[in-house]
């Protein structure tokens, strides 16, 4: 027994015994000259054309045959075997090896079988290790069956090391990883040394393993590794892929840097294990190093680095390489490397870049078309998507698949001419793809972002397995239709909940969230103010590395802003050493919603200024909403002129009505009418009709919010606050008779206003409170309480503002109303339940009545506490006695 037959601990698995069947031995040599191989029919065709007029000896045929070979000329090869056998020259085994390494090549499996029938016939099938051995690699790389393999095996009476490892090969291609594990097992017990070829694919098998467990193995190939002291650099790639298909990156990484006879495959291997477990920075790092020692990238470092430009949206960088291609003739037409480049402008915004590849590919494979219409739903291009897929479908000749179909699926879900959406779930399964997991996740996103959050818990549970993409979707889709606490119930779920993997081991293990399940489930803890649950995932992101990363990051920083933690905000903004738009556009909207104008002003010149990410459209929404409600008229209005020009963004309709919001908000109530009517006609005006009825609401301008509210029951008269507006304009301004007809037609039309709803988080639970709410377990107390507070208040100058009663009653019953409002409730309950001297955060859905406003600055100085409220609009900073809005919201 040989060194390392103990090495490895995997659970015994027979190798099953059994005799070649008929249907495998059937073939007779005359057979190969049959039409069920094109290739050989394609041969003969040759044969009959190409007589030869002399005989060679049968040594110059097979010095021939052998030559061709080597040289993969496979057809070449397989002629010359026709003519030889035909002039009556008998195949030895010098010959088979040969002639079945041409159908391999040729990955035949038909014509590989009638050359096994004349191995059979002349009994080479035992006496030949050889020939056996060359037809078991015959059927691990032409797709044969597993029962087949272990006949050939089996009837070898003389195996050698690499008839050994050809069954192990074939295991591997077969991905029966255990049984490639018993085998080498049983290799070893049979007294044979284990090469580099058996170690490359023993760490393939291993790093097909659950984590664990392949972890565990894979040390123990390495250590043997070790001992044999086999430095050879093929080995020592297959370990560095075993490490980073397991996670383990810095072990690949040690693997890379202590041999020195690295080749291509060595670099593009470590450059893949970078990008796979998203460290693209390190990826990108590699590639430099690689270019500096003078090693040509091909086809495969091409596409392994590209995805890192991608994801880091380098796009400058993604370019140079697309140049490097360019000059390169031969990585023109390289199907990975096009559909990689169509990935990387897609995701940098550059679709039409991305399309241009797109349309000079020389080869579509269906990997080219997946990108392409990937990049067409992520960017928005839903109909573009849709009809790429009809062209596809009609004109390339190939068959969707599961990823082709999960790429549509946004785009039927947001194409509004795509009207019969649920169809697209009845061709997935005509298709057969309804069990494949990649696009069940892909269906619970569809059906969660049409608000059929149910269906998709449907199919979550119904899932046979679960990956963290599907956990990942369901949360996400609990966010999207406004669930935020069952999204937060989900993550919970995720962490605690054992699951079994998909291997025959069926081992348990728990998912770890990663980047994507942080930055879906941070927006949740943002609407919600769970201020302490948004802690606990920052604090899981510094553990597990994750905090680094850009999305998690603009995540953290909207959370920490939207729970009012401006200051904390900003200091994870200023750690973070990568920033896209996307963050700075988050905390520039931060400033805007608490009041702070020339902080988001600044903010917005220094990013301009280190000119390392542009402004985009967003940017200009979040510094005009900054500019509104800090009443900077003036410099908003100055932004607005010079955006095109000076910034090259062409004002949209979301821009006017920031700009309307600006002007109304401020009482440029005429100048905000004229420049809605001055609106190009190709705009949507609804958001600025709205903008100018909320600023008639304020300034109490009947005839104005009039014309307003009338555009708008025209563009859409299903929206519930554009009723609730005139109506409460009418309201305060005494027209009961108007502000009831409203009303009425509200409910003629079938719209219900939504209600007033108000939440704060203690501990790990969120409660929340609706206007006159009385289902609270706190209730009463919450009511004597406010009852109380209300009496010193009063004594304190406290006039309760009952024009924002809208309900034509007395006025005791208007200060009873009042009274209940869902604000109130929440700080009684933040009171009531929070040690003395801590901040009270509290969210509401609705904008913050004056009544309420008025009354916080009392209850702030009163109780001596710092009161945060978040409204559908800003944020309020009470504390003694005054608001941080300064009364302007």
């Amino acid at each position: 027994m040989s060194a390392w037959t103990c090495t490895l601990s995997a659970s015994p698995v027979s190798v099953p015994l059994q005799q070649p069947s008929n249907s495998f031995t059937q073939n007779s040599p005359r057979k190969l000259l049959s039409t069920s191989s094109p290739t050989s029919t394609l041969i003969f065709k040759n044969f009959q054309q190409e007589p030869t007029s002399e005989t060679p000896s049968a040594a110059s045929w097979i010095d021939t045959l052998r030559s061709q070979v080597r040289l993969n000329c496979f057809k070449e090869a397989i002629f010359t075997y026709i003519q030889m056998t035909s002039e009556g020259v008998r195949p030895d085994n010098f010959v088979f090896p040969a002639v079945l390494k041409a159908a391999t090549g040729l990955q035949d499996l038909n014509l590989g079988k009638q050359i096994y029938g004349a191995v059979v016939k002349f009994g080479y099938d035992t006496t030949s290790v050889t020939v056996a051995n060359s037809v078991i690699h015959l059927l691990g790389r032409c797709g044969g069956s597993i029962d087949d393999v272990y006949k050939v095996f089996d009837r070898i009476t003389q195996r050698d090391q690499v008839s050994w490892n050809s069954l192990i090969n074939a295991l591997c291609k077969f991905e029966k990883w255990e049984l490639a594990l018993e085998a080498f097992r049983l290799m070893g017990l049979d007294g044979f040394e284990a090469s580099s070829f058996t170690l490359v694919s023993i760490a393939l098998a291993c790093s097909n393993l659950p984590r664990t467990d392949g972890l565990r193995l894979g040390k123990q190939v390495h250590g043997y590794s070790l001992r044999i002291d086999d430095r050879r650099t093929y080995t020592n790639n297959a370990l560095m892929s075993m490490y980073a298909k397991l996670g383990r990156v810095d072990d690949s990484r040690a693997v890379f840097e202590l041999f020195v006879d690295r080749d291509i495959v060595s670099w593009n291997t470590i450059i893949s294990s970078f990008s796979q477990n998203d460290q693209f920075r390190e990826a990108l790092d590699s590639f430099r190093v690689m270019i500096q020692e003078e090693i040509k990238p091909d086809g495969v470092t091409i596409s392994s680095v590209v995805p890192a430009c991608s994801h880091l949206t380098l796009l400058d960088v993604g370019k140079e390489i697309h140049c490097y291609v360019l000059k390169n003739d031969d990585l023109i037409g390289n199907s990975f490397v096009d559909s990689s480049l169509v990935d990387m402008y897609c995701n940098c915004q550059q679709v039409e870049s991305g399309r241009r590849v797109f349309d000079s590919a020389l080869k579509r494979n269906i990997g080219i078309w997946n990108a392409m219409l990937a990049g067409y739903t992520q960017n928005g291009f839903f109909t573009e998507a849709l009809m790429l897929f009809i062209e596809m479908m009609e004109f390339s000749g190939l068959s969707p698949n599961p990823t082709t179909v999960a790429s549509v699926f946004p785009a039927c879900v947001h194409c509004e001419a795509f009207t019969l959406k649920e169809v697209i779930h009845g061709y997935v399964i005509k298709l057969g793809f309804s069990d494949e997991k990649y696009v069940q996740n892909a269906l619970m996103d569809l059906y969660s972002r049409m608000g059929k959050i149910n269906i998709s818990k449907y199919i979550f549970d119904n899932m046979e397995s679960k990956d963290i993409v599907s956990w990942n979707t369901m949360i996400t889709g609990f966010v999207v239709c406004g669930y935020h606490e069952d999204a937060l119930i989900m993550l919970h779920e995720m962490q605690t909940t054992k699951r079994h993997n998909d291997s025959e081991n069926n081992v348990e293990f728990r998912l770890k969230p990663n980047s994507i399940t942080l930055m879906t489930v941070l927006p949740g803890c943002a609407s919600l103010v769970a201020l302490a649950k948004g802690k606990e995932i920052h604090a899981y992101a510094i553990r597990n590395a994750l905090a680094m990363d850009i999305a998690v990051g603009s995540a953290l920083v909207d959370m920490y802003a939207k729970c009012g933690c401006l200051d904390i905000a900003r200091r994870v903004f200023d750690s973070m050493t990568m920033k896209n738009v996307i963050t700075w556009n988050v905390l520039i909207m931060a400033y805007g919603m608490h009041g702070k104008g020339e902080e988001a002003l600044e903010l917005f010149r220094m990013m301009v200024l280190e000119r390392k990410v542009k402004p985009n459209n967003v940017t200009f929404i979040a510094i005009f909403a900054g500019c509104s409600h800090s009443g900077m008229v003036d410099q908003g209005r100055e932004l607005f002129r010079e955006m095109k020009n000076a910034y090259g963004i062409e004002p949209t309709a979301d821009h006017y009505a920031c700009i309307v919001d600006l002007l109304g908000r401020s009482g440029h109530l005429e100048e905000a009418y004229q420049l809605v009517n001055e609106m190009p006609s190709k705009y949507n005006k609804i958001g600025a009709w709205s903008s100018l009825l909320g600023a008639c609401r304020i300034h109490h301008n009947v005839e104005l919010g009039e014309i307003s509210a009338r555009n708008l029951f025209e563009l859409d008269p299903h929206v519930a606050s554009h009723y609730v507006l005139l109506s409460n304009i009418y309201s305060s301004a005494g027209i009961w008779e108007k502000a009831n007809m409203v009303r009425r037609n509200m409910k003629k039309v079938g719209v219900r206003k939504e209600p007033g709803c108000s939440w704060i988080e203690l501990g790990d639970e969120v409660h929340k409170f609706v206007a006159g709410d009385a289902s609270h377990p706190q209730s009463e107390q919450l009511y004597g309480y406010l009852e109380t507070l209300s009496e010193m208040m009063k004594k304190e100058g406290y006039v309760p503002d009952t024009s924002c009663v809208l309900h034509n009653v007395n006025e005791d019953e208007k200060e009873n109303l009042l009274c209940g409002h869902s604000e109130k409730l929440a700080i009684a309950f933040g009171i009531l339940n929070t040690p003395p001297g801590t901040p009270i955060r509290i969210a509401k859905n609705l904008r913050v009545c004056n009544d309420c406003h008025e009354a916080t600055k009392f209850i702030s100085k009163i109780v001596k506490r710092e009161i945060i409220v978040r409204d559908v609009r800003r944020f309020h900073h009470f504390r003694n006695g005054t608001c941080s809005c300064g009364d302007y919201w």
